[in-house]
């Protein structure tokens, strides 16, 4: 398993491979898109193809309190072990159209509407969802709708992740809204033809992750979603060697 964790006593992370994040916070489970298939081709108007095996089974991972769903319509995202593990999960928290289509324990949020968790002890772990953009301007009916969260809740740290976002101008409402002081960044630099002939940037670059990780001021950045499929064009590699280089390498969680 490709390992992760931040300093924090109160969140600690771990990346099992692509999206897909086991989070402990404020004493409650999180699960982040959830993808547990084997290597092999997802078919479509875009085929999508899982390189490597998932390192872990959904029986490996366990009981969460929730699945942090940052859309339902990508197989990256949501493959079909990671849907049969929905149908565990006590609550899905994800956007309003893929909870009325996956049903069950699916809750549906608009951007910047919050649930509150119950803790075990006695508090609450605030999720606020965020806007998220999955490629460029007036990409959305193309691609669908996407998410992501930023967990907050007393005496704990405020934690951002992005889902599969494109746009800094996202994560600048996002900064202006909460003081992060951890984000989970997608990247990996997905590049395909969306409103365009030539590959639209669909998820953060290097260059961006940086630059969000400027904009939120972050005392720690892990970074999510760019291994285990075929589509990404920047590694986690790619990734580390712009952060070192812009002298933002000791915000990193290496891994």
């Amino acid at each position: 398993m490709s390992v992760a964790s931040t300093a924090s006593e109160q969140f600690h992370a771990r990346v099992i491979s692509g999206p897909t994040v086991v989070i402990e916070y404020g004493g409650l489970r999180l699960l982040t898109d959830p993808t547990f298939d084997p290597a092999g081709t997802y078919p479509g108007a875009s085929p999508l193809e899982r390189t490597v095996d998932s390192p872990v089974t959904a029986d490996d991972v366990g009981a969460v309190d929730a699945v942090l769903l940052s859309h339902d319509e990508h197989a990256d995202n949501l493959d079909t072990s990671g849907r049969a593990f929905l149908e565990s999960s006590p609550l899905t928290l994800t956007t309003v159209s893929g909870a009325a289509r996956l049903g069950g324990s699916a809750r549906g949020l608009s951007p910047w509407e919050t649930i509150d968790l119950p803790r075990p002890d006695g508090g609450a772990v605030t999720v606020t969802a965020t806007r998220a953009q999955h490629g460029p301007d007036g990409s959305g009916p193309v691609v669908g709708d996407v998410i992501g969260f930023v967990l907050t809740g007393a005496g704990l740290p405020a934690v951002y992740i992005s889902g599969d976002n494109a746009s800094l101008d996202v994560v600048r409402e996002v900064a202006d809204r909460f003081d992060v002081d951890e984000a989970v960044l997608f990247a990996g630099a997905v590049r395909m033809p969306v409103i365009r002939d030539e590959p639209d940037l669909l998820t953060l670059d290097a260059g961006r992750a940086v630059e969000a990780a400027k904009m939120l001021d972050a005392g720690r950045v892990l970074i999510a979603h760019v291994d285990s499929w075929a589509h990404f064009s920047e590694d986690l590699q790619t990734t580390v060697a712009a952060f070192d280089e812009a002298g933002l390498g000791d915000r990193l969680v290496r891994r």
